[in-house]
């Protein structure tokens, strides 16, 4: 059994990645009836949060039914980080989670994300003082390293240990790399075999497929798998990869009316959550996983992505089981 600090969260545990616009409480809802074992919030600027900025406060919120949940902030500034657990422990998740590994120039390039593996001295620094500013248990997210001269991840993760942190996970690239080539696992292994590591460590990077997450889980020996981009419109994932682990064969795919019932449920709850117009364009980019491999789907795909009519896209989405006379199981 897995646990972090007192939390048990499952043998082999997956986890549903943190990502901006994507894993909102609809979807991270979804990810939880579908298996995921722990689920973590879009990044939220510490400056937004101690602004009272209205977006980044709403991304404080947590639906019944998808805990437990790792709250994940980001910010450069030693001081707003502190000042930031407060607002995180008033939304009472189970783990606070610093984003240490967001590549974007918007963030990286001054200093948060993983724009702080190249200051390690901040880092423990910041992280010490986060965890000594609340009750919650400390967890981190972050890459190998800022580039190919600079994979630090071993003496990162003994540092930020020693700070106090509960877990680690670690994303297979360093932050040059973007999402660009494989993902290296080599030293995520190096880490969670180190004889000083005793903190669950995560991997994270290219897990598409429930071969993929046991050939991880098997090769590198890692406490349990991250799951990130192969979870977007496609929370099924997580099912069918437990159910791999479990049994060692390949769960049937969705039906055509479970994707358009999960997906009808999705959209319902973003509409709820983000109102008609962000609740619909964030939308957007769930669609194409959920209805990959129907033939000639292309131009129902272009009424979802440009129709701006909630009612519209409701429509559409009821006649899709009409339109498409296919077999119950898709790929």
């Amino acid at each position: 059994m897995v646990k972090i600090a007192d939390i048990e969260i499952g043998e082999k545990p997956l986890l549903l990645a943190p990502m901006e616009d994507v894993s909102d409480p609809p979807f991270r809802v979804l990810c939880k009836e579908q298996g995921a074992d722990l689920v973590f919030t879009e990044f939220i600027s510490v400056e937004g949060l101690i602004r009272d900025a209205q977006k980044s406060v709403q991304k404080l919120d947590i639906y019944p039914g998808e805990r437990p949940v790792g709250i994940q902030i980001f910010g450069e500034n030693i001081d707003s980080m502190r000042e930031a657990t407060k607002w995180v422990e008033r939304a009472e998740p189970e783990i606070l989670d610093i984003n240490y590994g967001c590549p974007v120039k918007q963030v990286a390039g001054r200093g948060a994300g993983a724009g702080i593996l190249r200051e390690p001295d901040k880092m423990e620094r910041m992280t010490r003082e986060i965890v000594n500013a609340t009750h919650l248990p400390v967890t981190v997210k972050t890459r190998l390293g800022w580039d190919d001269n600079s994979i630090i991840i071993q003496e990162v993760a003994l540092r930020l240990q020693d700070a106090g942190i509960k877990a680690l996970t670690i994303h297979g690239r360093t932050r040059c790399q973007m999402y660009k080539g494989c993902a290296d696992w080599g030293p995520i292994q190096g880490v969670k075999e180190h004889r000083d590591i005793e903190i669950p460590i995560f991997g994270n990077g290219d897990v598409d497929s429930p071969q993929k997450a046991k050939q991880m889980l098997d090769t590198y020996g890692v406490d349990g798998i991250m799951i990130g981009r192969a979870s977007i419109g496609n929370p099924w994932i997580f099912r069918e990869i437990r159910h791999y682990l479990n049994t060692g064969e390949l769960l049937d795919p969705p039906t055509l009316e479970e994707r358009v019932e999960v997906c009808k449920r999705h959209l319902t709850m973003s509409l709820d959550w983000k109102g008609p117009r962000q609740g619909v364009v964030e939308m957007r980019r769930h669609y194409t996983n959920y209805f990959k491999g129907i033939p000639n789907f292309k131009p129902v795909r272009t009424k979802l992505v440009t129709s701006e009519d909630p009612a519209e896209l409701f429509d559409t989405l009821e006649q899709i089981q009409e339109i498409f006379q296919m077999e119950p199981n898709l790929s």
